[in-house]
């Protein structure tokens, strides 16, 4: 992208406008890991594989958006919102797009089966950790109503509602996580360890995709506090 072209356009109109385009790319990216558990669970191998490059290529994607906005970011004192405070949301944003990659290529190349008896658990899981993101995605969208009203008002009361349900939804993912990994304790005797290794990382890497959209609200939170 030329400096001046897309961002350029992007930056006319407000400061968060990237953020929230980066923010939709990382939704995308992390959306993508239902189909690709699910082709996991049906040993669908090809699906899984078209699956695990999709989600590259959305990570690229929300890459080259990131180093833009860096690039672009005005460093004048006229902004709605701090130049420090936009880039850590969008670091947290893009750390997302990161796990999501991270997953999808660590089942790809160990070949990953999901125990049977954790299958109906681990999609709950992973829906309730993309719907963790999507909020994230949603309270991410208000920030330029946020900057039109001045941070104040209405506004402020409808996005900390927002990401008071983004906190409930990460607790519920905790929840289910510690129920998969009881299930898989119980049975890992009759696992080989590496696989049992994997699976942990591969739960705890489900988790994560909560965990940072959750941040992604705490620092929203902070940027209201200011």
């Amino acid at each position: 992208m030329a400096k001046g072209g897309y961002m350029g356009g992007i930056f006319g109109s407000s400061p968060v406008s990237p953020l929230q385009a980066h923010m939709s790319i990382v939704y995308k990216c992390a959306s993508e890991l239902i189909p690709l558990f699910n082709a996991v669970i049906n040993e669908d191998w090809d699906e899984v594989t078209r699956l695990q490059q999709k989600i590259s290529e959305f990570e690229k994607e929300a890459d080259v958006l990131k180093k833009e906005l860096r690039l672009n970011l005005p460093k004048g004192l006229f902004m709605p919102v701090s130049r420090q405070d936009l880039l850590e949301v969008l670091l947290m944003q893009d750390s997302i797009a990161n796990k999501a990659k991270d997953i999808a290529g660590t089942i790809v190349g160990r070949h990953m089966a999901l125990p049977e008896v954790i299958h109906e658990d681990y999609i709950r899981f992973v829906e309730r950790c993309v719907a963790a993101c999507k909020q994230a995605r949603k309270a991410i969208n208000e920030l330029d109503e946020l900057v039109a009203t001045g941070f104040s008002g209405q506004e402020i009361n409808i996005v900390t509602d927002m990401i008071t349900k983004l906190d409930n939804i990460e607790s519920d993912t905790d929840n289910l996580q510690s129920a998969i990994r009881l299930q898989i304790f119980e049975i890992e005797n009759d696992l080989p360890p590496i696989e049992v290794m994997f699976l942990y990382k591969i739960i705890e890497g489900t988790g994560e995709i909560a965990d940072k959209s959750q941040g992604v609200g705490s620092r929203l939170l902070l940027m209201l506090a200011r």
